[in-house]
């Protein structure tokens, strides 16, 4: 096996064990569009990996996270560098993170430079609300922290769409659809951050104002797909948008999450419209 071969697979495996919603979808588009996509999302992974890290401090983190964002914006991405600046963490990061060059690689040339532009600007923006212990008081605050952890998501992979084969997207809906699935994550989670201190709310809303919050972003989401022809770019968007709204769903019936058989049923009944 050749060695870009080699780095493909691994790629994929990475992804598997590091995002099941993501994989899904990420499997069904073709070839070039499959590993542009996975390891973009894998870049995307790799320094979200460092923000959530619960056993470093949060001046490591934005330290991380500055420094990697800073080594993203260079034309050519400095591979012994980011080596070093990880190597004293090393035993604590897992191998989407550690590995951050490699999917770089995996990205076609003339895509990577805006893999990198959004996964700089996405690592300094998790620097910049992990100082602030993420603590979120206005909606202007909630749609920035959304913006920098998932709505540059949307903004990539519109990116990569058009790179792709000229499908034109809306970079606000694309923003939307990404703060969507986002909102989501934290109704999901609001628990277990609670437990940890972070509050994703704010000031003066209760938790069916973030449901309304996630309900119209994913309209949004909704909208976006609207622009796309092209069907294996389209199902990949229709999958997480519908799981989203599923467990949307299954939170307000009072449920932790969808079982893996709705998810499968889900995945299926798109695949067969």
């Amino acid at each position: 096996m050749g060695k870009e071969a080699k780095l493909q697979k691994d790629a994929m495996r990475v992804l598997k064990e590091t995002s099941r919603t993501f994989y899904i979808p990420i499997t069904l588009l073709k070839s070039v569009l499959k590993h542009t996509v996975g390891s973009a999302y894998l870049c995307m992974r790799a320094i979200d990996e460092m923000e959530d890290h619960e056993q470093l401090s949060s001046e490591t983190k934005q330290h991380l996270l500055r420094s990697t964002g800073k080594l993203l914006q260079e034309r050519s991405f400095d591979e012994e560098a980011y080596y070093q600046l990880i190597k004293p963490y090393a035993a604590l990061l897992p191998e989407v993170t550690i590995r951050l060059a490699d999917w770089l690689k995996v990205c076609p040339e003339d895509i990577v430079i805006k893999i990198k532009q959004s996964t700089s600007i996405m690592a300094d923006g998790m620097a910049k609300w992990t100082e602030k212990n993420w603590d979120l008081r206005t909606k202007e605050d909630l749609d920035e922290y959304t913006y920098y952890v998932a709505g540059l998501v949307g903004v990539m992979l519109s990116d990569i769409w058009e790179w792709y084969d000229n499908t034109k997207t809306d970079y606000d809906l694309a923003v939307g659809y990404g703060r969507g699935l986002q909102a989501v994550n934290m109704l999901r989670n609001q628990e277990e951050d609670a437990e940890r201190g972070v509050h994703f709310v704010p000031d003066g809303w209760t938790r069916a104002d973030l449901f309304t919050y996630a309900k119209e972003n994913l309209q949004q989401a909704e909208i976006y797909i609207k622009d796309i022809q092209t069907r294996n770019i389209l199902l990949f968007c229709k999958i997480p948008l519908a799981l989203a709204k599923k467990t949307l769903k299954a939170l307000e019936n009072g449920e932790e999450k969808m079982s893996r058989d709705e998810v499968e049923a889900t995945v299926d009944d798109i695949l067969n419209q």
